[in-house]
C-alpha cells in the first residue's frame, strides 16, 4: 500500500486524543495542512505567532485529557515556538511538536529553512525524531505520544521532510493506535510504611504539593485531614489542593509566603513533599526552611536531594504513592487537636486580607477588592490563567482556587506572554467552562494580537489586563535595592485600540466602584462568544509578600561587604534622589 507522508501523519494524529493542532502553514508543511483540512476529527487552528501556538498546545495538555499538538514550519517556526516548548519542558507538560523539513532527496544544500532542528531542540525536548521513510511515520508518532505522556511528561519533536509529505511511499499495513493500560510504577512498600510512621510520629507534620499532584487531590485532602497537617503548594500546583479548605495555607512556606503559610510551617518537624522539585519560586529563592525529616515523592528520581536532602525518597506517580500512604495512615489513629491549627490559618488569612483592604489605593483599583469581586462572579469550575509578573503573585496570595487543573501559569521556564494564548487553548479544550486570564500590561503586549484567534473562533474569554505602565515585578525588584528603575517603564499603550484591532469587546475598571458592574458585564459579553479585554487601573504600590520576601532573602545571602554596598547605595540614592 502506498500513501503520502502527509496522509500518514494526519491518520496517526487522528488515532490519538487530539482535537486541535496549532501553527502556521508554510512551504514545508502545506501538504500536512491540506490533509488536516480534510480531517473530520482534528481542527487545525491558525495562530498569529508560533510562540502563541505552543502556549495554546500547552494549555490543552494542562486542562484536559487531550495532548496539545504544534504543526509548524521548520527553522523560524520552531525558533518562534521554542519559548512555549521550553515552558512545557521545564514544567513537565506533554506536547507533540511536528515540523516540516527540507527535501532530502535532491542532494541540494543551503535550502530554505535548512537547519539541524534536532540539535537545536535537544535541550528542551524529551526526544526528537527525523523521519527517513514513509513506514516510520505512524509508529514514530505513536512512540512520540507515549514518550510525551510517560514518566515526567514533556514535549517530543518529529521532523517530517517535505518530500516524504508530498510523495507516496510504501507503508505495508496501517495499524490503529492501541492504548496501553497505565502501568503502576512499583513502589517499595517498606518505604511507604517508613514514611507513614515518620508522619504519624511527628508533632507538626506538613505537606508541600506541586503540579505532580494535579490528579491526586482527593488522596491529598484525606491525608491532610487525617494528619491535621497544613498544606502549601508550589506556584504551578496552586490548584492541586482546594484553596477554601481549612488546612490550605498558600504558595510556599518561606518568608516570601503569606503569613498563614509561614506561621503554620514554623514548627514543622516532618514534611511530605509530593510532585515538587523545590524550585526557586515556591521556596522563595531557596529561603524555605525544610525539616530534616523530609519525605520527597516524585516521578523523576533526578530531583531528589538537589536543593534539600531527604530522609526518605519515593520514586513514583504522585497519585499512586499518595493512595498507598493513605491506606497505611487509615490503619492508624487519626491526629487530633487540629482545630487550633485551622483557627490559626483562618485568622492569619483574615488578617492578611484586612491588611490589603485597609491599604489606600486612592483612585486606583485595590488588588484585594478586585480578586474578591472576581471570585464572587466566577463559577466554581472556572479555569484561570495568569502570566509572569507582579500580578502572578497577587493572584497566588489573594485569589481562591477550588479545583485541580483549573489554574495554569508559566512557572519554571517563567515565560512572559503565556496568558493570552493559553486562555485560548484552555477554552478550546473546555468550551463549556468559563475561562479568564489575568495578565500584566507588559506580558499582554507580548502576545495580545493572538486575541484575533479567539475572535475568529468565537471564543468567549475575558482578559483582565493589570495596567500600571511598568514591568512592575522587575521595577519593584529594582526599586528596593537600587532606588531607581531602568528599562521597566512602558510606553503609553492604547488598549482600546488593541481590542478594536482584534474584534474584541472592551471595558475599563478605573476604581473600586467599577468592580461591581464591569466584571459581570464582561463575563456576560463573553458568554455570547466574544472575547473581552478589561483594562484594570491596578494599584501596585503595596508589595506582595513574595516580592518583599524574596528581595530580603536574596540580599541576606550576599557577602557582608556586598550587602553593605547595596544597602548603602540604595539609602544614598533615596536621600539624594
Amino acid at each position: 500500500m502506498k500513501k503520502t507522508g502527509a496522509w500518514l501523519t494526519v491518520y496517526a494524529l487522528e488515532q490519538l486524543p487530539v482535537k486541535y493542532t496549532f501553527g502556521i502553514p508554510g512551504v514545508h508543511n502545506t501538504e500536512i495542512y491540506d490533509e488536516l483540512g480534510k480531517s473530520k476529527k482534528i481542527n487545525p487552528i491558525l495562530v498569529t505567532h508560533e510562540g502563541g501556538g505552543a502556549f495554546m498546545a500547552d494549555a490543552i495538555s494542562r486542562t484536559s485529557s487531550e495532548i496539545g499538538v504544534l504543526v509548524t514550519v521548520p527553522a523560524a517556526g520552531i525558533t518562534h515556538a521554542m519559548s512555549g516548548i521550553g515552558e512545557a519542558y521545564l514544567d513537565g507538560i506533554p506536547m507533540l511538536v511536528l515540523s516540516g523539513g527540507i527535501r532530502r532527496d535532491t542532494g541540494n544544500r543551503y535550502q530554505l529553512h535548512e537547519l539541524d532542528q534536532v540539535k537545536l531542540l535537544a535541550g528542551i525536548t524529551k526526544k526528537a525524531y527525523v523521519i527517513q521513510r514513509h513506514n516510520e511515520i505512524i509508529p514514530t508518532i505513536f512512540e512520540a505520544y507515549k514518550e510525551a505522556i510517560s514518566g515526567e511528561p514533556g514535549p517530543v519533536f518529529i521532523e517530517i521532510p517535505v518530500n516524504i509529505q508530498l510523495f507516496e511511499g510504501e507503508v505495508g499495513n496501517i495499524n490503529a493506535y492501541k492504548p496501553e493500560a497505565k502501568l503502576k510504577l512499583s513502589v517499595d512498600p517498606i518505604k511507604i510504611k517508613e514514611a507513614t510512621e515518620m508522619l504519624m510520629k511527628a508533632n507538626n507534620p506538613g505537606m508541600f504539593l506541586g503540579w505532580g499532584c494535579c490528579d491526586a487531590t482527593e488522596s491529598a485532602v484525606m491525608i491532610a485531614e487525617l494528619l491535621q497537617a497544613p498544606v502549601a503548594t508550589t506556584l504551578q500546583g496552586l490548584s492541586v489542593f482546594p484553596g477554601n479548605h481549612p488546612l490550605h495555607t498558600g504558595m510556599g512556606f518561606s518568608k516570601a509566603a503569606v503569613p498563614a503559610a509561614e506561621n503554620a510551617f514554623k514548627n514543622c518537624d516532618c514534611l511530605l513533599a509530593v510532585g515538587t522539585r523545590f524550585a526557586e519560586i515556591p521556596t522563595g529563592s531557596f529561603g524555605a526552611k525544610v525539616p530534616k525529616n523530609l519525605i520527597h515523592v516524585d516521578i523523576n528520581r533526578n530531583v531528589f536531594h538537589k536543593n534539600y536532602p531527604a530522609k526518605i525518597v519515593i520514586e513514583g506517580d504522585a497519585k499512586d504513592v499518595l493512595e498507598d500512604i493513605l491506606k497505611e495512615i487509615q490503619k492508624k489513629e487519626p491526629k487530633k487537636n487540629g482545630k487550633l491549627l485551622q483557627d490559626q490559618i483562618a485568622r492569619d488569612k483574615k488578617n492578611y486580607k484586612s491588611e490589603w483592604k485597609s491599604h489606600n489605593t486612592k483612585s486606583k483599583v485595590n488588588p484585594l477588592h478586585f480578586f474578591d469581586s472576581l471570585r464572587t462572579n466566577l463559577s466554581d469550575d472556572v479555569i484561570t490563567v495568569v502570566d509572569d509578573g507582579n500580578h502572578t503573585f497577587l493572584f497566588a496570595e489573594l485569589f481562591t482556587n477550588l479545583k485541580p487543573r483549573h489554574y495554569i501559569s508559566p512557572t519554571d521556564f517563567n515565560c512572559m506572554g503565556y496568558c493570552v494564548p493559553a486562555v485560548i487553548g484552555a477554552k478550546l479544550a473546555n468550551p463549556e467552562k468559563q475561562v479568564v486570564g489575568v495578565v500584566g500590561d507588559g506580558a499582554f503586549l507580548m502576545t495580545c494580537m493572538e486575541i484575533l484567534t479567539a475572535s475568529v473562533h468565537k471564543l468567549g474569554v475575558v482578559y483582565f489586563v493589570f495596567n500600571d505602565g511598568e514591568l512592575s515585578q522587575i521595577s519593584q525588584g529594582q526599586e528596593i535595592p537600587y532606588n531607581r528603575k531602568t528599562c521597566t517603564i512602558l510606553g503609553n499603550v492604547n488598549i482600546l485600540g488593541i481590542a478594536e484591532a482584534t474584534n474584541s469587546a472592551y471595558k475599563e475598571i478605573n476604581n473600586n466602584k467599577d468592580l461591581e458592574n464591569i466584571i459581570p458585564e464582561a463575563l456576560q459579553i463573553s458568554a455570547n462568544g466574544q472575547p473581552v479585554i478589561v483594562n484594570v487601573n491596578i494599584d501596585y504600590s503595596k508589595r506582595t509578600r513574595f516580592t518583599s520576601g524574596v528581595v530580603k532573602t536574596v540580599l541576606g545571602k550576599f557577602p557582608m561587604e556586598d550587602k553593605i554596598r547595596f544597602v548603602g547605595r540604595a539609602v544614598k540614592r533615596k536621600i539624594t534622589g
